[in-house]
């Protein structure tokens, strides 16, 4: 007799994780696969195809008056389910109705208006926050930064995994240097000790735990912002994790609100920050695009609309 289906929820995840994609990225292909179903009245999308396919994503750019970016990212996660998941390629859906929402300037801060935001949060916060603003890096990217990803020396940050399931190297901001080497100083005395917190292993990408049994222990696996609190897998495993993102982008916002910033400023604000900082004083884009980790120079170019007058440090020729 023939095992019974997994359900589709289940199904997703295994391809996902099979294929090493992020959590953020699983969540973001379930929310959208979920939103295709109930649109359609809880049909199986097994019972469905590229008809209604087009259907959903006209209906999201002409009534939900969605930007392009997540009408792509809804079309990209019903592909994934057809090809991935199914194993019947999507193929040709037809004409869809395409969202024009304008893509909107991402809002940047000043100098001083970083500054202000990182000096009224507490730590590790204020850490994390300097890293986004100092080094470009997304609060994800910061919050899974581990104690082997710094090098004092070069002064590089490794960052794993990152958008893309890409690596990079970043700038190690010279101010941080010793605050960091503080802070890892800390973990490793805890370390050493055992303290209550090591107790546990960190979590770790992927099949690394089997391949290196005991690199989940060890000092330069260590997070460098650890969770206050333990999680438990479904198989009722015990590991510590990150610090969670979410806690992170509150206690910013908090700060943000606190010091008197009226712009919508988030953690993201800070690496459009440090992209628009570094194109003012005169660096190279395509340096700047290598930092950040953008695949496609166009991203990149939108932070020399922002700069205005100074659009990247170039000049009018009258001055």
């Amino acid at each position: 007799m023939q095992g019974k289906q997994p359900r589709l929820r289940d199904q997703v995840r295994a391809v996902i994780r099979v294929n090493h994609y992020s959590i953020r990225t699983e969540k973001t292909y379930w929310y959208w696969i979920r939103y295709f179903i109930r649109f359609h009245q809880m049909k199986h999308p097994r019972d469905m195809g590229p008809p209604e396919v087009n259907e959903f994503l006209t209906w999201l750019a002409v009534h939900r008056n969605v930007a392009a970016a997540t009408q792509a990212q809804a079309l990209n996660s019903l592909v994934f389910l057809y090809d991935k998941v199914f194993g019947t390629p999507l193929g040709e859906i037809g004409d869809v109705v395409r969202a024009k929402k304008p893509r909107k300037l991402p809002v940047v801060l000043t100098h001083d208006e970083a500054m202000r935001i990182i000096n009224h949060l507490s730590e590790p916060d204020k850490l994390i926050a300097s890293l986004m603003y100092g080094s470009g890096l997304r609060v994800t990217e910061a919050c899974r930064l581990r104690i082997k990803d710094l090098d004092f020396q070069q002064q590089v940050i490794t960052v794993r995994d990152g958008k893309g399931a890409k690596d990079r190297t970043t700038l190690l901001p010279a101010t941080l240097i010793e605050p960091l080497q503080n802070h890892v100083e800390s973990i490793r005395k805890a370390w050493q000790q055992r303290s209550e917190e090591f107790l546990h292993p960190v979590s770790m990408p992927f099949a690394l735990a089997r391949k290196y049994p005991g690199a989940s222990r060890s000092l330069a696996w260590q997070w460098l912002f650890s969770s206050p609190v333990l999680c438990t897998d479904n198989l009722g495993n015990v590991s510590r994790h990150h610090r969670h993102i979410s806690s992170v982008q509150r206690s910013v916002r908090g700060a943000a609100k606190a010091v008197g910033i009226h712009k919508p400023a988030s953690c993201h604000t800070f690496r459009h920050t440090f992209a628009t900082e570094l194109l003012k004083r005169g660096n190279d884009i395509r340096t700047v695009q290598d930092l950040l980790g953008h695949a496609d120079l166009r991203t990149t170019q939108i932070y020399t609309h922002v700069l205005g007058q100074g659009f990247a440090g170039v000049r009018s020729p009258l001055g």
